[in-house]
């Protein structure tokens, strides 16, 4: 890979290798165009690896009349299913009710949201759950008060497994990409010149266009092309926390819909864990690793603590972690959770294209707008869109190939997670890992399930990565 991007001329070349960066890929390679793509990190190290892995309309959004940014979000969210079932699924989501009034408020809403999404969606419709349905699907619902539940369903996905998945398919379709492969310079809106972070080596990546999909450093590369470019960008950080399956567990998904800082707050299953998040604090510069504070995590132990009848503290929690959103600033304000979450895409007088913005739901639609633009920045040969029934990359087989050569393979990582080493091998020989964590973190995530059994894991990792060199 990095060798053709060292020696090849590409039609499009993308800098980022987060969900809006990997869609791109995917989208421009699928079209036909010959395609780079550069990562300074691993593939969706950043905030793609870290969101409440949901693929939603956002009910929130719609509580505050973006009809139309819902309507599309649904509209992706029904082919996401489509394209990837192996990591999208439809989750039931349980909203309490604690005063009778509640009851028909949520109902319409929800009743809304169903309309939205239209008919064969692949997801149910919305219902009343009584008290005692509700408290026997969610144990540890608070019972005190509780009048009964509205019942929707919405997606769930793994958000690092699909951007792995998406750069597979990228390269299918010819792509040529590389993590850990940093941009350094932008010149007249066609070069970059590119490190290769593990050995320093330095190449120019030549292109008909250059796309910056760099997320939360997207100005910072803005700023390459253009030393006197204004930002676009407000950050907010969201913060999330793990809590131990016997402390708190269901099967089913609760929406938490008032918090004190008027957003909701969701508990979710996944992979055996409850995930709680999320948070919306300004964020005043962009890190690529930023750490959830003190205050966010109390935050969170408060809000679902209203809501549970089992008391929840730090020590109950497995892990926590934080991501940073790249919104859109066109009204800038002191409230990020007003910010609306579309995106936007830019064309400089260079012809760098910006995209910035979004969410994980849209980012096929993102992307497509996306190379749409840079079909015209840079007058390539039209080519029509195709990923809308394009199925994604389905890496589960290789794993059970290697288990079928190597027994031994299928050995647990860890006795508490369904990790093999098989899992972690194919992660080097087959998904790009190049470091301990980007297989503890990514193409595994028991990083983000259960910090300790992380540590004692990477001994173990270190090794199969040694022999896989």
């Amino acid at each position: 890979m990095l060798a053709r991007l060292a020696n090849e001329t590409f039609d499009v070349a993308i800098v980022g290798g987060g969900a809006t960066g990997l869609g791109c890929a995917v989208d421009a390679a699928s079209r036909g165009y010959r395609t780079a793509l550069v990562e300074a990190h691993d593939f969706a190290a950043g905030t793609s690896s870290r969101s409440t892995k949901l693929v939603h309309g956002g009910v929130r959004y719609l509580a505050r009349g973006d009809v139309s940014l819902v309507r599309e979000a649904l509209h992706e969210r029904s082919l996401l299913l489509q394209n990837a079932p192996h990591l999208v699924k439809s989750v039931a989501f349980l909203t309490p009710a604690y005063r009778w009034l509640e009851i028909p408020y949520y109902a319409t809403g929800l009743k809304l949201y169903d309309v939205l999404a239209g008919h064969r969606t692949g997801f149910a419709r919305s219902r009343f759950a009584g008290r005692d349905e509700a408290l026997r699907r969610v144990p540890w619902l608070r019972a005190d008060g509780l009048r009964g539940a509205i019942e929707y369903h919405d997606g769930q996905f793994d958000d690092a497994r699909l951007a792995i998945e998406l750069a597979r398919t990228a390269a299918h379709h010819g792509a040529a990409l590389a993590n850990y492969a940093r941009c350094t310079r932008i010149a007249q809106g066609r070069i970059a010149t590119v490190r290769d972070e593990e050995s320093g080596n330095v190449f120019e990546l030549r292109a008909n266009v250059v796309i910056n999909a760099c997320g939360i450093f997207a100005d910072a590369l803005r700023k390459l092309d253009d030393p006197s470019a204004s930002p676009f960008l407000e950050l907010s950080r969201g913060t999330h926390i793990v809590i131990e399956p016997h402390a708190m567990w269901s099967d089913d998904a609760v929406l938490v819909p008032k918090t004190a800082d008027g957003r909701v707050v969701f508990a979710i299953p996944w992979h055996g864990r409850l995930l709680v998040g999320t948070t919306d604090v300004p964020a005043t510069e962009p890190v690529a690793d930023p750490q959830p504070t003190d205050a966010e995590i109390a935050f969170l132990l408060e809000t679902i603590g209203r809501y549970s009848n089992v008391t929840i503290d730090a020590a109950k929690i497995g892990a926590a972690f934080a991501g940073l959103r790249p919104l859109v600033a066109r009204h800038p304000s002191s409230s990020t959770a007003r910010v609306s979450r579309e995106h936007f895409v830019d064309v400089a007088r260079s012809g760098l294209v910006t995209i910035a913005g979004g969410k994980w739901t849209t980012y096929r639609k993102m992307a497509q707008d996306t190379i749409d633009a840079a079909i015209d920045s840079a007058d390539l040969p039209r080519a029509p869109c195709v990923t809308a029934r394009l199925a994604l990359h389905d890496g589960t087989s290789e794993v059970e190939t290697l288990t079928s050569a190597q027994p031994d393979l299928a050995r647990p990582l860890h006795p508490d997670f369904p990790y093999t080493l098989a899992d972690v091998v194919n992660g080097f020989r087959n998904e790009m890992a190049r470091s301990v964590d980007d297989v503890l973190f990514r193409r595994t995530r028991l990083g983000f399930l259960d910090s300790r059994a992380t540590q004692a894991c990477r001994d173990e990792v270190a090794r199969l990565a040694a022999e896989q060199a």
